[in-house]
């Protein structure tokens, strides 16, 4: 369960990197070396402090860290009082609904204390926060996971119950080093930075919630997300755990008839359920679900939607299939309704599609109870069949 969420500072919560990178260049010109931003670009993400050493080293600098180290944060100092703190767009406004739903929140940053302190308390965010860390207070800065680790501990948190926002390689890196869930954020201003490792990455904080936080938690542990509860039915992510119940399933002669390139050796087949349920929920947010019997609490088929191209157009498409023992009592219907409530309300789908085969009346008769409307005849992999849609 989430807990707690660490923010990183520079360009997460302010778009300082640019910043930065310009003021250690004038720093690095004023001492006469010849070097340009992408030399100090490659810092993001690590301290003031590995920077200055690291620059003393590289072009044989006849002066002291510290020194090097008071110039490069005057230089800052400087820039930021003429330009001032930009805020990422979206991240206050998401700091203060994290505050309101009941999550601790934290800095750690490679920032110097004094410049964390001058930052929330100008963004007026200074309240929201329990701890401020800086690298400064560990012995190695990111990619090292002590600042993390030093955060989990002045806050009491357990790395099972935290999630990291970074934008930096070295961010991410600390933070799985820590073994702490990680949401990656794309910020253009914050250079080329490969993040990879983050358990999911965004490009804004438009959409991110605790419930969206708490989901990239659950996916990093390994735990199947529950998507909805219906009066019969909950549908949620399958676990490697559910692949045994898939087989017969997939056994079934009468549902085999409407799987497309199903393998023929049922076992492959289960692999490639694996690999599925191992990477597709974590791309896109969606895939197939598992349908479960609340009662029975088994599984009895699977609901979702998926990436196609369909006559030469990116479409997502509803998909569905249940154990024929469950066919002709409406659980299609109901798994289908909540899957599209779902679209709609939490992934903002504006158009989905389902791919019916022309004798399939079952199938026909649930999407025109779901208000999917007959646009077209298509041809799909490589049979043609109806193709319905809704606009959401």
């Amino acid at each position: 369960m989430l807990k707690t969420v660490i923010f990183d500072m520079d360009g997460v919560i302010i778009d300082s990197e640019p910043q930065h990178a310009r003021a250690s260049l004038n720093t690095f010109k004023e001492l006469g070396v010849d070097t340009d931003l992408d030399y100090c670009k490659s810092f993001t993400g690590s301290s003031s402090r590995k920077m200055a050493e690291t620059a003393i080293k590289d072009f044989s600098l006849d002066i002291s860290t510290e020194e090097l180290l008071e110039k490069l944060n005057l230089a800052k100092r400087k820039l930021h009082e003429e330009e001032g703190y930009i805020a990422v767009p979206g991240v206050i406004e998401l700091i203060q609904r994290l505050s309101r739903s009941g999550v601790q929140l934290a800095i750690a940053s490679s920032s110097s204390p004094k410049e964390i302190e001058t930052v929330v308390k100008k963004l007026g965010i200074k309240k929201y926060f329990e701890k401020l860390v800086s690298a400064s207070s560990v012995p190695n800065p990111k990619p090292s996971p002590d600042t993390f680790l030093l955060a989990l501990e002045k806050l009491g948190a357990a790395p099972e119950d935290t999630v990291v926002i970074e934008d930096s390689t070295f961010g991410v890196q600390a933070a799985k080093a820590a073994n702490i869930a990680c949401i990656g954020f794309i910020n253009p201003n914050s250079g080329s930075q490969e993040l990879g490792k983050a358990d999911v990455l965004i490009e804004s904080f438009d959409n991110v919630d605790k419930t969206f936080i708490e989901n990239t938690l659950l996916r990093s542990l390994g735990k199947p997300i529950t998507i909805a509860s219906t009066k019969r039915l909950f549908i949620r992510e399958l676990a490697v755990s559910d692949i045994p119940d898939i087989y017969p399933i997939y056994s079934d002669p009468q549902v085999k008839k409407y799987i497309d390139n199903i393998d023929d050796y049922l076992e492959i087949e289960m692999e490639k359920q694996k690999a599925y349920i191992q990477n597709v929920y974590s791309f896109y947010g969606f895939g197939l679900w598992g349908v479960f019997g609340k009662t029975s609490k088994k599984l009895i088929g699977r609901c979702g939607l998926e990436h196609e191209t369909i006559d030469g157009k990116n479409e997502i498409m509803l998909s569905y299939l249940l154990d024929s023992q469950h066919w002709g009592y409406g659980y299609a219907l109901e798994c289908c309704a909540a899957v599209i409530k779902y679209a709609k309300e939490q992934l903002e789908i504006k158009r989905i599609v389902a791919v019916i085969d022309f004798d399939n009346n079952r199938s026909i008769k649930t999407a025109e109870n779901l208000g999917l409307k007959y646009e077209k005849d298509v041809i799909f992999n490589g049979k043609k069949r109806h193709l319905y849609s809704i606009e959401l």
